[in-house]
């Protein structure tokens, strides 16, 4: 997955280079820790599981398909290496499911839709469902990722090494959630978001408007002090279950009753910030802490790549 990423990267940052001027740049760090502090809001679904918007439809209706690519990628990059969130052997499949697969059919989604609704308040209905089949789209694409891994890599005894569902349970375990919850949630979350900053600092969308960047950081600010609210969900998201808990997991009424033996040698990364926490604080503030970092990191990086751009490029 990690190469199949490799050319689209490479188109992206091309893209980017080209279409996303200096002065625009830094909204890519803006939208890269609006992504990264939107996953951290997890909701519960159904089975026990849990899950979380993503946000890269909106960063895509926002700088464009290509640009939400890449700030996407960065805030994967970062949850994985500061908070050993997603993993690094899983960074190519994450990546292509959500920072690729989102942001550019949920870009192409909605101009499809755009141009053929004619009343202007259903852009809103058309931003929702774009944002909503495109997550669910990704979850499609990681069920098919689960359960080949089932059907590919097996030890010398016929269980499979690392995910244990086949085909026909991982499509469900993922779809089903995101239809019913997770994708009415990515949708909402675009949607308001979007309105929100076409109403209060519409330079972002649009070339000429004027561009108020006060309202879009206290937007920010509001979702670290609130990030705590995802402690108060309980669960592990379908498909993440680490080595302790996998062979306990229950699925169709039955439990699995074994560690699949690629995860129970597997590789293993200490994180400074492990699972948004610090060792002796207390939950809520590591939450806030690991919240404030990593959105602070994403807008910094971009800010010096901003910098380090010569000249002024095509807006």
């Amino acid at each position: 997955m990690g190469a199949i990423m490799v050319p689209i990267w490479a188109r992206a940052v091309s893209r980017v280079k080209k279409e996303i001027s200096k002065k625009r740049m830094p909204l890519m760090g803006i939208g890269a820790a609006f992504s990264f502090l939107v996953m951290m809001f997890n909701v519960p679904l159904p089975g026990g599981t849990t899950g979380h918007a993503v946000g890269a439809t909106l960063v895509a209706l926002l700088l464009g398909p290509e640009a939400a690519c890449i700030s996407v990628t960065i805030a994967l990059l970062l949850q994985a290496l500061l908070f050993g969130d997603g993993g690094i052997l899983a960074f190519g499949a994450n990546t292509f499911n959500m920072a690729f697969v989102i942001p550019f059919s949920g870009y192409y989604l909605y101009s499809f839709l755009k141009d053929r609704l004619s009343y202007k308040k259903w852009n809103y209905i058309a931003i929702f469902i774009s944002a909503y089949l495109a997550i669910n789209l990704a979850a499609l694409f990681a069920g098919i990722e689960f359960g080949l891994q089932a059907a590919l890599f097996k030890d010398a005894s016929g269980l499979p090494l690392y995910a244990p569902y086949a085909l026909s349970i991982a499509i469900p375990g993922m779809l089903i959630p995101h239809l019913l919850v997770v994708g009415v949630l990515e949708g909402f979350v675009t949607s308001g978001v979007y309105g929100f900053i076409i109403n209060t600092s519409p330079g972002i969308i649009y070339e000429g408007a004027k561009t108020r960047m006060k309202p879009v950081y206290i937007l920010v600010l509001t979702m670290i002090c609130l990030s705590p609210l995802g402690l108060l969900v309980h669960g592990t998201a379908w498909g993440e279950w680490g080595a302790t808990e996998i062979s306990s997991i229950t699925q169709g009424g039955k439990t699995l009753g074994y560690v699949p033996s690629g995860m129970r040698t597997g590789f293993s990364l200490k994180t400074m910030l492990p699972a948004y926490s610090a060792q002796g604080m207390p939950q809520i503030l590591g939450y806030i802490v690991s919240a404030v970092a990593g959105a602070s990191i994403l807008i910094i990086i971009f800010k010096l790549i901003a910098d380090s751009k010569k000249g002024a490029s095509k807006v």
